[in-house]
């Protein structure tokens, strides 16, 4: 049987950069907060991310940072704007955690781990006064609203003030995020879109030969391409990488969505690869005609083509005998490689996920319309947007945004 029902100033429920960034907000300024999280640490997923290098935000032109969130640009970029990515730079640097700008024009830590920023972040947040409950998992609301909370050894009935929830996404649930909190608020009456994958890979049936050889390997310096379900063409350049089950890596994380959409609406979708983006069609066209006549094909591919390991391979899984054979069609080919894809990675697989808590069902200072004082935060808001920093600046933005927001409300109140 529960205990009597507790009654808190603000409760956060889930641990991941998005509640713990309300925790802060709100107990800067003099907030009493309790953090409840399901795992036994916080910021599982965040220090997954850190695995890479830990990439916070992006340098480039605001207006095209904003419209990397697609069709919900417009709902989040007075989000955006309130915290920006030099916003989040500073935030940093108030942790001592000094950040540079990559080459792709990613910001990174310059330690280009996620420990060190988080421990300081954790020891700033108890300092403040937040209180991090570990193991306690959020069940449902109780017919008067309470927050019902399972603890490991009791459950909780709490009254809170303000309640936040960051819940996370729908994928690596592992580490916290398994999305089963979408039913719970579809019961509840908020308008909810289902879990789809976002940032993720696709299968393909690679030959033995190419997965004994080159399962793992990096495809550098390519482009991929693809046209989206209204015409539109996306492309993204970087290194892609061979997987066991088929592609995946920066460029097809970029174009990801509107692969997924396609398959989805069409049943499969053609990616188009870029082999040598740094050159043009005329530049690879010229390169051949220099041949010597007595050059075989393979001299050619990498003499003249620059193929060679896993990219003349790859070519060669997704080209036929005829095509190999007609030199001067060569150079299209490498430009512009068509390879058809049927099938996207699990849900649970995926970097990120589309779908979540409709921005209908939220006001514009993201609290839920059917609960006052009750607002959502982070990517348990329907939106996505592709890997490069994007996630975690949006994270960030909608957890200040809110916790702002809500200390408005309560000194209106007062």
């Amino acid at each position: 049987m529960p205990d009597s029902v507790v009654h808190l100033s603000a409760v956060v429920i889930g641990g991941g950069p998005a509640g713990l960034m309300v925790a802060e907000q709100l107990s800067k300024a003099g907030v009493l907060v309790d953090l409840y999280d399901a795992m036994p640490t916080v910021g599982r997923k965040f220090l997954r991310a850190g695995i890479g290098g830990l990439n916070l935000t992006h340098n480039e032109d605001w207006q095209d940072f904003t419209d990397r969130y697609g069709d919900k640009a417009p709902l989040l970029k007075p989000i955006l704007d309130s915290f920006t990515a030099n916003d989040l730079r500073d935030w940093a640097a108030g942790l001592d955690v000094e950040t540079f700008v990559g080459s792709s024009g990613r910001v990174f830590p310059v330690e280009k781990k996620a420990a060190p920023l988080l421990r300081r972040w954790l020891r700033r947040l108890r300092d403040n006064g937040v209180r991090i409950h570990s193991r306690h998992r959020w069940l449902d609301w109780d017919d008067s609203g309470n927050l019902r909370i399972q603890g490991p050894d009791k459950l909780l009935t709490v009254k809170a003030e303000m309640t936040f929830f960051a819940l996370g996404g729908g994928s690596w649930s592992a580490l916290g995020s398994d999305g089963h909190w979408l039913a719970k608020f579809k019961a509840a009456g908020a308008s909810c879109q289902e879990f789809r994958p976002s940032n993720c890979g696709f299968e393909y049936p690679w030959s033995a030969d190419i997965l004994s050889n080159y399962s793992g390997s990096p495809l550098k310096l390519i482009a991929v391409s693809v046209c989206d379900n209204r015409g539109v063409e996306w492309r993204q350049r970087g290194d892609a990488v061979i997987a066991s089950y088929g592609i995946e890596g920066g460029p097809v994380y970029g174009i990801s969505a509107a692969m997924r959409d396609v398959i989805e609406q069409r049943g499969e979708c053609t990616v188009y690869w870029d082999l040598d983006p740094d050159r043009s069609l005329e530049k690879l066209q010229a390169a051949i005609a220099k041949r010597r006549p007595k050059d075989s094909l393979a001299n050619v591919l990498r003499k003249q083509c620059g193929l060679v390991g896993n990219k003349l391979a790859m070519f060669k899984a997704l080209t036929s005998k005829a095509q190999m054979a007609d030199l001067d069609g060569l150079p299209v080919l490498i430009k512009n490689l068509p390879q058809t894809i049927t099938a996207i990675r699990p849900l649970d697989e995926a970097i990120s996920t589309d779908g979540g808590i409709c921005f209908s069902a939220i006001d514009d200072k993201l609290m839920l319309m059917q609960r006052p004082n009750t607002y959502c935060v982070g990517e348990m808001l329907d939106w996505e947007a592709p890997t490069g920093g994007y996630l975690l600046t949006a994270c960030f933005a909608t957890a200040v945004w809110a916790a702002k927001a809500a200390l408005a409300r309560k000194a209106t109140s007062e």
